[in-house]
Order: C-alpha cells, then structure tokens, then sequence
C-alpha cells in the first residue's frame, strides 16, 4: 500500500502555531505553564511550542521530556529491548499546569504511561494534552486539550511523523500496513 502526507512542513509550522495560542488563551497566558514532551518526538515538538509562545508572549517556558519506557503496559510483550530515552524535568511540577506533548495519539496507552511517570515528579494543578494528530481508536478514555489534526485511520494504517530535529524533515504521512518503520508509529 502507498503512502500519503497529511501533514507538510507548512501545516505543521502551522499547527504548532495554533497549538501555541490555544494554550496561551486556555491558560490566560503563560505563567502558570510548564511543557513536557514524551520521547522522542514530543519534546521535540515542546521545544517549538516553547518557542512559539515566548514568540507571541515574550514568556520563557520551561521545558522537559519525559521517557515512558518502564511505564508502558506492553514492556514484556514486546520481543525487541526497549528504547531508552533520557528524562530531563529540571524544573517543579507542583501547582503548574503541565501541557503533556506527544505527536501521535492512538489507543491512549502512551498518554496512560506518562500520566504515571508524570506523577513521581509532583502533583501538578492541572494536565492538559497536546498532540500534532489524533488518529482515533482509543482503548482508554483520553482525550487531547489540543489537536493539530484529526486523522481518520484504520488500525492496519501507520502514521508517520518525521521532525527536522530527529529526521532532517517535516512531515505526517498515513502508510498503509504494509508500511516501513522509519520514523515516529503513533502507538499512544
């Protein structure tokens, strides 16, 4: 099966743009906000949001990222060793509002795990979520604050996101089943 993008760099600058506004509007501004991307390509997409809003409110957020791995229900079923990514929280979570960051949000299993790993850090006022896209077939109740896009896929379907950061492009692309790995799988 083929593949096509559904997101260009464009759309995505744009995205996180709006992304940006909507937060800033939700939260009356930018001061009470702290951003934690989940590795790999959701700090990626923190740090730009990050950037957006100190672009429209001259506010410096603070940043993180947040590595899931030994949170994730699914850690002995997999046959391949997990992915280890570093978490980096240099700053207190308590009282802020944390906006979670993630790229893809599928059956909500990833958001569930870093909803636990963001607990032995604090007890926050509030979470909010962010992703680029929501592709549907949600397994639990999670639901995202702020979408760049809703994606209607089949389960057989992957969405792909690449980052300048980790791929050398933007872009969102919908393979079908047959599919390459190559960049982000939207397994959250």
């Amino acid at each position: 099966m083929g593949a096509s993008t559904i997101l260009d760099e464009a759309e995505i600058r744009r995205a996180v743009t709006r992304i940006a506004h909507e937060i800033l509007e939700r939260n009356h501004g930018a001061d009470a906000i702290v951003l934690v991307g989940i590795a790999n390509r959701g700090d990626d997409l923190a740090r730009r949001l990050a950037a957006e809003i100190e672009r429209i409110e001259a506010v410096d957020v603070p940043v993180g990222a947040l590595d899931i791995t030994f949170y994730r229900d699914d850690i002995g079923m997999r046959s391949e060793a997990p992915e280890v990514h570093e978490t980096r929280i240099p700053f207190d979570i308590n009282d802020r509002t944390v906006v979670l960051v993630d790229d893809v949000l599928f059956t909500g299993r990833t958001i569930r795990s870093a909803l636990d790993a963001l607990m032995d850090f604090g007890r926050p006022t509030a979470i909010q979520l962010a992703v680029l896209v929501d592709r549907g077939h949600r397994e639990l109740p999670i639901r995202a604050d702020y979408v760049g896009k809703n994606v209607p896929t089949r389960k057989d379907e992957d969405v792909r996101v690449a980052l300048l950061e980790m791929d050398g492009m933007d872009a969102v692309v919908v393979e079908g089943a047959a599919g390459t790995r190559g960049a982000s799988g939207g397994e959250g």
